[in-house]
């Protein structure tokens, strides 16, 4: 089977991004299906440029990489042109192109007028698949306010679920939001995956002498205001307050917010809060497996409780409980599994009381952590998730042939 992807952000454990397509595509390819991905450089992935468009082979896989790549200094407008330019660009591949089935990732959702291309003009079949919700995230998170824009984006966004074979979200909360709305659409929940062959085998590497002996509490991932770091640096600050010692707050990871974040904690004095920037994915396990604890938080709106984080579930194939604030699927899981705490993100207070707490007993930390290991191992192993994601796309195919 040919696939042809369309996915602006691809990256390797090489760079500092998610790898969920890279983890997919490749083990497609060791299926015996050839598989061209369309993509773009991105500030956190190792993904470069060689020329407006050029190509490279990465473990079989054919990356087509057009230079209209993304950066998250960048402001909003530009950000939306380059992902624009992309689509526009992209949209030459879906017409052009040797392929079987089309999967198209986003956000951003622009990705779904190359998808448009190929089902109106070329009858192709097509996947959609549904990282994050736009535009209903950008509507709450306030990146999208005049009416019309709206308007404009709900409809391009139905248009990309009605012309789409399957549509594919990373989280069952995804799934509900859009069956909420459009309860005739297929579609199959396929999550982020635990990365069991790099985060499960022990990393012989040691840290830093600076936090040798010390309980880790390790957040990695953006540094914006999505994953509402000002949560942790005042948890960080009641939690320092009661006279907590032995630990430390480990943020790793690049954003807008880290400067301002920084000059916060330096101004409360918090000495145990860390920022060491980005670090290749290959070089993370180290530190997540030698984490008392790793952090998640979101803002507090639904749209960001329907989240798959890749954190939580590498995470899990290390072993180390999480300890989080989200309200939806992710905190159901902690709930049924014992693999963490949940959090009240408006009481920063009671979350310290409860962090130290937690700390405090290395026992039933250890026991979320294989618990944490048993769901990575069970439900959300790579090779587990690949094949039926793959499964799928050959059900898509052959509608195509019957």
């Amino acid at each position: 089977m040919r696939i042809l992807v369309l996915y602006q952000y691809f990256g390797t454990p090489k760079g500092s991004w998610s790898t969920r397509i890279y983890e997919l595509c490749r083990r497609w390819v060791q299926e015996g299906h050839e598989v061209e991905i369309i993509t773009a450089p991105y500030e956190k992935s190792d993904i470069q440029a060689k020329g407006f468009i050029s190509q490279q082979m990465i473990e079989g896989i054919l990356l087509t990489v057009i230079d209209s790549g993304d950066n998250n200094r960048l402001s909003v407008p530009r950000r939306a042109w380059r992902a624009m330019v992309f689509a526009l660009l992209s949209v030459y591949y879906a017409l052009f192109r040797k392929y079987e089935v089309l999967l198209a990732s986003s956000g951003p959702i622009t990705i779904g007028l190359p998808l448009l291309m190929a089902k109106l003009i070329r009858r192709k079949k097509t996947v959609f698949e549904v990282r994050d919700l736009w535009p209903s995230g950008g509507v709450e998170l306030g990146l999208i306010k005049d009416k019309s824009l709206i308007r404009l984006a709900y409809g391009f966004e139905k248009r990309c679920y009605h012309r789409a074979d399957l549509v594919v979200t990373a989280s069952p909360g995804q799934q509900r939001h859009i069956l909420a709305r459009y309860p005739y659409l297929k579609t199959l929940v396929i999550p982020n995956a635990s990365d069991n062959v790099l985060f499960g085998q022990k990393s012989k590497e040691k840290l830093p002498k600076a936090f040798q002996g010390y309980q880790l509490l390790t957040h990695i991932g953006s540094l914006g205001k999505i994953h509402n770091i000002q949560f942790w640096m005042e948890v960080a600050e009641a939690v320092f307050a009661e006279g907590t010692e032995g630990v430390k707050f480990v943020f790793i990871g690049e954003g807008a917010d880290r400067r301002e974040l920084e000059s916060w904690a330096e101004g409360k004095g918090l000495a145990h809060v860390h920022f060491l920037g980005l670090m290749p994915k290959v070089e993370l396990p180290k530190w997540v497996q030698q984490s008392y604890a790793t952090l998640f938080a979101t803002t507090d709106n639904p749209v960001q409780d329907t989240s798959s984080p890749n954190k939580i579930f590498d995470s899990f194939a290390a072993g180390v409980p999480i300890i989080q604030t989200s309200k939806g699927w992710i905190k159901d899981l902690v709930d049924q599994n014992a693999c963490g705490i949940n959090l009240d993100m408006n009481d920063v207070q009671a979350a310290a009381i409860q962090i130290k707490a937690y700390l405090a007993e290395p026992e039933l930390r250890n026991r979320h952590g294989e618990n944490a290991r048993q769901l990575a191992l069970e439900e959300f192993d790579r090779d587990i998730l690949a094949k039926r994601y793959l499964n799928a796309l050959q059900r898509v195919k052959s509608k195509a042939n019957g």
